[in-house]
């Protein structure tokens, strides 16, 4: 039986998980990567719910809160961003600000999670997902400050105690460490993952990169994942509107490309003309396989790719080549 194609988990993000009847994929997804259960309440408004090709940064994020009020933002970035950590930052910080208003105190306000997944190669490392948490650790000891907690009261006697900082820390954040109470960051290498699916967030991965789910997956969120994010379910219109999209972001990969390569040109020499041309035409030959490769597995068969990426007759043979027989 021909497997059906999933669309995009960056595009569901925007279009599908939005809806309340879809949010178990999006708990799933947390539940595996976080290691932390949650119920999803609500989507809250994001300055990136754009929904055309002039969205400046490729941004599809979504903020969702869930039923202890913390926050929760996915972002996937499919295009090089030089600042993107600042921006990383920046974002975070906006949604923990926005939690209260003039005058409010600052009890209201609830741990952000933070979770990017990148689409291209962001920084150094030998794994595909790295976590950045906050806490106060001892120069002299390296243990960790814990919030105070006064044993000899009961929870009872601690709710009596009028004075805020007479309470117990652990009892009134419900927390352990200043690093259950700072925002947390989670970064999702996608080029990083090789395709070994040993557990449940190698299933994710293997998903977030190649938009295959196992017909017998246990992982959360998944089975329903694929379920609903199947391309041949969606409308004409919807179809049309997500082809769109994929177009665009190949489109917007092939004018970063070119424009790395006009910085490039600028860079070398005149004697070095002729070296550089030939690195480019291999470069770009090896840009539009990743791009037809790409396109291939949302749906779409080779001849489809190429007239999408409107590629010159007279390459199309090598190109089939590099990527059939490879």
């Amino acid at each position: 039986m021909e497997p059906e194609f999933l669309i995009r988990f960056d595009y569901a993000i925007k279009h599908i998980l939005r809806d309340k009847a879809n949010f178990g994929i999006l708990e799933g997804f947390i539940e595996v990567f976080l290691k932390k259960k949650c119920k999803i309440m609500e989507i809250l408004e994001s300055e990136s719910n754009q929904d055309n090709a002039d969205d400046k940064y490729n941004r599809v994020d979504i903020k969702a809160k869930d039923d202890k009020g913390e926050i929760f933002i996915v972002e996937v970035q499919t295009t090089r961003y030089t600042y993107y950590l600042e921006r990383i930052l920046y974002g975070v910080s906006k949604a923990i600000t926005e939690q209260i208003g003039s005058g409010r105190d600052y009890d209201k306000i609830k741990q952000v999670f933070s979770i990017s997944i990148v689409y291209y190669d962001l920084g150094v490392g030998d794994d595909y997902f790295y976590e950045c948490k906050s806490d106060f650790i001892g120069v002299h000891t390296h243990n960790p400050l814990q919030l105070s907690r006064r044993e000899e009261l009961t929870v009872e006697q601690i709710k009596q105690i009028k004075d805020e900082t007479g309470k117990d820390q652990q009892y009134k954040y419900k927390k352990i460490t200043s690093g259950d109470v700072f925002p947390r960051y989670y970064l999702i290498r996608i080029n990083a993952f090789r395709k070994i699916i040993a557990d449940a967030m190698d299933e994710w991965m293997n998903f977030l990169k190649n938009n295959s789910i196992k017909p017998d997956t246990t992982a959360p969120g998944l089975a329903e994942a694929r379920e609903k994010l199947v391309y041949a379910r969606m409308s004409k219109a919807d179809q049309l509107r997500y082809d769109r999209r994929l177009e665009s972001l190949v489109n917007e990969k092939e004018a970063m490309f070119e424009s790395e390569i006009r910085g490039e040109e600028r860079g070398y020499k005149k004697g070095e003309k002729i070296g550089l041309k030939k690195g480019r035409e291999e470069g770009r030959a090896e840009q539009l396989v990743e791009s037809i490769k790409n396109i291939m597995s949302n749906g779409f068969d080779f001849d489809n790719a190429v007239k999408m990426l409107k590629v010159p007759a007279n390459q199309i043979p090598e190109l089939r080549k590099l990527i059939f027989d490879s």
